[in-house]
């Protein structure tokens, strides 16, 4: 058991059996249940053009979740916003923060969350990244009383002063999140190479804000937790096809058949897939809480957000209960 709260990033991910619909009604499943278990927050991430993750519309998809459950905090993890104005974003939390007040939390990320088709399709220019401090600042500013931009306030969002977060895989992040003061969260559920160096650059140039008076760090993490490990090991084989699928594509761009998924799981290109799962608790519910428990007290992190891989949307709903069992979550909560 960890004595650090336990959260849950969901990609409303679709199974290779399952429908769009199936994907958001076992979304509701998975915040309900997360929900009764004590899991402190679920975070829904800001992707286009993948055919196996649903949470495009992402504040629309927070908003369905939060009029399905009554307590559990629910946000963005996150939102890309050089993909959006910060005015849009603002007025779009606001209205989900004054719905479903003191529930709503906006993780920022700077990546598109897409290809490059889809990047042109959203109309992202090149040097919309390298505004992401500017836009982070300005979002912050409409969210509270006093708008940056002359004539201009977000309605709704003003004063709202929803909680921010910075997300990253890299060190910029973890820069920017020590200058402005605020959370911090790294991605090391998918790019796991540079966590150690950006939490201790985050936790050296952190600096108190009207926000946040000390460091405030989180890590997300793999986690499929089975009945047994040899169920969830059938698991994590089904993830690395889905992964090779999503990574790669045939020399005409299309999908791969499952005959060239075996053939990059047998050649050198396999280790991309398997680098992005370095940290994953794979076993049954006790194996995988006793992962997060070691792999909190080796980061020292305050915070682990969770994402559950797994062929189906009932496998995802089972992990999320046997891991919560295996951690006490429920127990800690009531403590």
């Amino acid at each position: 058991m960890t004595d650090v709260p336990i959260s849950i990033l969901d990609l409303a991910a679709v199974g290779p059996q399952e429908s769009i619909a199936d994907s958001f009604a076992g979304s509701v499943r998975l915040a309900q249940a997360a929900e009764r278990l004590g899991y402190e927050r679920i975070w829904y991430a800001e992707h286009h053009n993948i055919r196996s993750i649903a949470s495009s519309a992402t504040a629309v998809l927070i908003a369905h979740i939060a009029a399905h459950t009554e307590k559990i905090r629910l946000g963005a993890g996150g939102i890309m916003l050089p993909n959006h104005s910060p005015l849009v974003i603002a007025e779009q939390f606001g209205t989900l923060e004054i719905l479903h007040p003191g529930r709503i939390d906006l993780g920022l990320g700077r990546a598109p969350g897409s290809d490059t088709a889809a990047m042109r399709a959203l109309r992202r220019d090149e040097f919309s990244s390298e505004r992401f401090p500017q836009d982070v600042q300005e979002l912050q500013g409409l969210l509270s009383e006093n708008s940056p931009i002359s004539g201009v306030v977000a309605i709704p969002g003003k004063g709202t002063n929803v909680p921010l977060y910075i997300l990253g895989s890299s060190l910029f992040g973890a820069n920017l999140a020590a200058v402005l003061g605020l959370p911090y969260a790294f991605a090391s559920h998918f790019a796991p190479h540079s966590l150690f160096d950006a939490l201790q650059v985050y936790r050296e140039g952190f600096k108190p804000s009207e926000h946040l008076a000390e460091p405030y760090a989180m890590a997300g993490v793999g986690v499929i937790a089975a009945a047994d490990k040899a169920e969830a090991d059938r698991q994590l084989e089904v993830t690395r096809r889905i992964r090779v699928k999503s990574l790669f594509k045939t020399p005409g761009g299309g999908k791969l058949s499952e005959e060239e998924v075996d053939q990059i799981l047998d050649s050198p290109r396999a280790r991309a897939v398997d680098e992005m799962l370095t940290y994953s608790a794979v076993g049954t519910g006790a194996e995988a809480a006793a992962y997060l428990a070691d792999f909190q007290a080796k980061t020292g992190v305050q915070e682990l957000i969770t994402v559950h891989y797994a062929d189906s949307v009932d496998n995802r709903v089972r992990s999320v209960e046997l891991l919560a069992e295996a951690a006490e979550l429920g127990a800690a909560a009531a403590a």
